[in-house]
């Protein structure tokens, strides 16, 4: 007779083995060094303020200094000053923690939602249309106008565009979670543990849940770095952070009327953009290619 015990030693057919995938995860090079340099811009975005030398908000005398490796930049400000002589290293600082906490917040919350509404599509299949329909028409509303509209209700500010962000993270992590866990539905452990009695609940989250965690943790973490920089492109565009608030997207957008003749201004933000998401990138295609068994094997 076949009982809860047996069904435990097959139910990890699709989850990847558990060996130290972070070996290999540092077996990559170039991974590493991605983890490495994100692991450093978190803890320097945590400890910014201890680690800031000056005030990001407070401005000075010298309005749009350059930086230190320029002829006239001075070390009192290592990357020189904006138009209102404020330090930029203090203020990238202070963005980098922001723009981290508007990605990672609407990541794990539309993450986990959308997970949620794609795992309980797939196991209870009277209700997989209308969820299923739910998603479309989310996947209807751009995250950008989604932004907009919220805006245009609440005013703009860092809470409305966390919500546009989770929203749009929604339906993406609900259709990748339904057609990972219909696969897992498939499979016989599924149709063992009913026949031995088991409820819905424990079948839902030690055998569905378990089996598809990995994946939809390796879609999130791949989608971590889009909603960063949709998330920069929404306070570009002035529906994100309010001044005097540092956050990337803002001060890249501040420094965009001083390109001729401070192009530092709007060039470090938006590099400092540039190397989050790639670092997010990279370690997200990294524990892909590790945590993936059809792709190790």
């Amino acid at each position: 007779m076949t009982t809860a015990a047996d069904i435990d030693s097959t139910a990890d057919p699709v989850a990847p083995r558990r060996r130290a995938w972070w070996r290999l995860l540092l077996a990559d090079r170039a991974a590493a060094l991605a983890l490495f340099l994100l692991t450093v811009i978190v803890l320097a975005a945590a400890l910014a303020p201890w680690i800031a030398p000056h005030n990001p908000y407070a401005s000075s005398r010298t309005v749009m200094l350059p930086p230190v490796w320029e002829a006239r930049g001075t070390w009192n400000h290592i990357l020189g000053t904006d138009g209102q002589g404020r330090d930029i290293l203090s203020r990238i600082l202070y963005g980098t923690r922001t723009t981290l906490i508007i990605g990672l917040v609407a990541v794990v919350v539309g993450g986990v939602l959308g997970s949620l509404l794609g795992l309980l599509s797939a196991f209870y299949k009277r209700i997989d249309p209308y969820i299923m329909r739910l998603v479309d028409m989310m996947l209807s509303f751009p995250a950008i106008l989604l932004g907009l509209a919220l805006v245009a209700v609440f005013g703009p500010g860092v809470v409305p565009v966390i919500v546009a962000l989770a929203i749009a993270t929604i339906p993406d992590c609900a259709r990748i979670a339904r057609s990972i866990a219909v696969s897992v539905m498939e499979q016989e452990f599924i149709e063992a543990g009913r026949a031995v009695g088991l409820s819905d609940g424990t079948l839902f989250v030690r055998y569905l849940m378990r089996n598809c965690i990995s994946s939809i943790m390796i879609f999130i973490s791949l989608r971590f770095g889009q909603v960063i920089l949709i998330g920069a492109a929404l306070s570009f565009l002035g529906l994100g952070a309010r001044p005097p608030m540092a956050e990337l997207g803002m001060m890249a957008a501040q420094g965009r009327d001083f390109l001729l003749f401070a192009p530092h201004i709007a060039v470090i933000p938006s590099v400092a953009i540039f190397v989050i998401v790639l670092c997010a990138n990279m370690v997200g295609d990294a524990l892909r290619d590790v945590l993936d068994p059809r792709l190790r094997s």
